[in-house]
């Protein structure tokens, strides 16, 4: 996919949703969206460093994106839908959605984590990505060509010790992605994939892995094409699928 050579014009006309779009993986995928001609709906709880987001977009060129400061871990079924109706009413469609906002605690064993800490696991990581998505759906099944892409993670796909509730989260996204796609194969508009990111030099890395040299890390730059590739029109026939893209 390092070959993947998108046209500069490949999301013109576009409105990409982006969650946890103020750092990391949704803040890049975000301004490379915008690169490429979408109009970008930033979604993150940190206001301030969304606003950062926005700045860099307008200022590099892209369509002026919209901004939506909101804490996914207080999420509920009516802040959601009002959520999709705001899109609706003011960007007057949905082309796709990328799941990047995350939450992650620390790496323990099972016998240490905690049933609030669990709660809050799941509902970040996999129920609001799904509670999100369906109230999107309506939206998203108007578009010509709609892509949804949800974010896994190495130890949801390869479990292992300490990872917890956070591996749990992660594998249900997986789960979760074969099961919409099942659903949704009548609908040749609108496919739903899952990204398995790999070892990125980002805040989270650093954290899990404290004695990785960033060095060795792939930068998340690199990665960008895939998430262009998954969300432009040259993978309308690619669905229900994981992809590691670092396997």
């Amino acid at each position: 996919m390092k070959d993947y050579l998108p046209r500069s014009d490949l999301l013109a006309g576009r409105v990409i949703l982006v969650t946890g779009a103020s750092s990391g993986l949704g803040r890049s995928a975000s301004l490379v969206y915008a690169r490429h001609g979408a109009t970008v709906a930033l979604l993150a709880r940190d206001a301030d460093r969304l606003e950062m987001v926005y700045d860099e977009i307008v200022a590099s060129g892209g369509a002026e994106p919209a901004m939506f400061p909101y804490d996914l871990a207080a999420a509920d079924d009516r802040s959601l839908e009002t959520l999709a109706g705001t899109i609706a009413h003011h960007l007057k469609r949905l082309d796709g959605v990328l799941h990047s906002a995350h939450h992650f605690y620390n790496l323990t064993p099972l016998e240490l984590q905690t049933l609030e800490q669990w709660q809050t696991l799941m509902r970040v990581n996999l129920i609001t990505p799904f509670a999100l998505t369906r109230a999107c759906l309506p939206l998203l099944k108007q578009a010509p060509d709609a892509s949804v892409i949800f974010t896994g993670e190495t130890h949801g796909h390869h479990p292992s010790a300490y990872w917890g509730g956070y591996a749990v989260a992660k594998s249900g996204l997986e789960a979760l992605t074969r099961i919409w796609a099942d659903e949704l194969t009548s609908n040749e508009a609108l496919r739903v994939n899952t990204l398995i990111p790999g070892q990125v030099a980002t805040t989270l890395r650093t954290r899990t892995h404290p004695g990785l040299s960033p060095e060795t890390l792939t930068h998340i730059d690199a990665l960008m094409p895939w998430y262009l590739y998954l969300m432009g029109e040259d993978s309308r026939s690619v669905r229900g699928q994981i992809i590691e893209c670092q396997p």
